[in-house]
């Protein structure tokens, strides 16, 4: 990898490689501002552009955004259930994304929303699904929504209550 990580994407690798090679959960130091503040955070894996895990928060459940980072890239790496724990052998293979999420906010339909600007939450009754914006192959709204109804379980005809958010991407 060249150039130099964001400190938030370079705890996550740092986070990964420590739990993989050695059982140890990294100290969580926050090495930023942002760092410090609590929010929902999503830690993406890709191995060859390839996802290879991808796990995180709604909203915010540790300290800050230093402690959201280290717990989910460790899960992202070993819990994600789409694929398989990690291993020694890839680490050098992996490349990271964090993303830290705004406070969701309900929306009254989908004209309030835009797949490359806004991340879509579906919840009804205690099912809910996320997905983040700007994903590659994911172009509408209406997109965004049926991936999220699959992904909570919710049937097409169901209703639902829609929130939308906003991410800072590092890579």
């Amino acid at each position: 990898m060249t150039g130099e990580l964001h400190p938030v994407v370079a705890l996550a690798r740092r986070a990964v490689e420590d739990y993989v090679r050695n059982g140890a959960v990294t100290a969580a130091e926050p090495a930023t501002p942002e760092m410090s503040e609590r929010a929902g955070v999503f830690v993406s894996i890709h191995k060859r552009g390839q996802l290879r895990g991808c796990i995180g928060t709604f909203e915010p459940t540790q300290a800050d955004v230093a402690h959201e980072t280290v717990s989910n890239a460790i899960s992202a790496a070993t819990r994600d259930p789409r694929f398989r724990p990690v291993g020694v052998r890839e680490l050098d293979e992996l490349d990271y994304s964090v993303d830290i999420l705004t406070h969701p906010e309900p929306v009254q339909d989908v004209s309030q929303l835009d797949a490359q600007r806004y991340g879509v939450i579906v919840e009804s009754g205690w099912r809910r699904g996320l997905l983040l914006p700007a994903l590659d192959g994911v172009d509408s709204p209406q997109q965004q929504i049926e991936i999220c109804r699959m992904k909570a379980g919710i049937g097409p005809d169901e209703p639902v209550k829609l929130y939308r958010f906003e991410v800072r991407r590092y890579h």
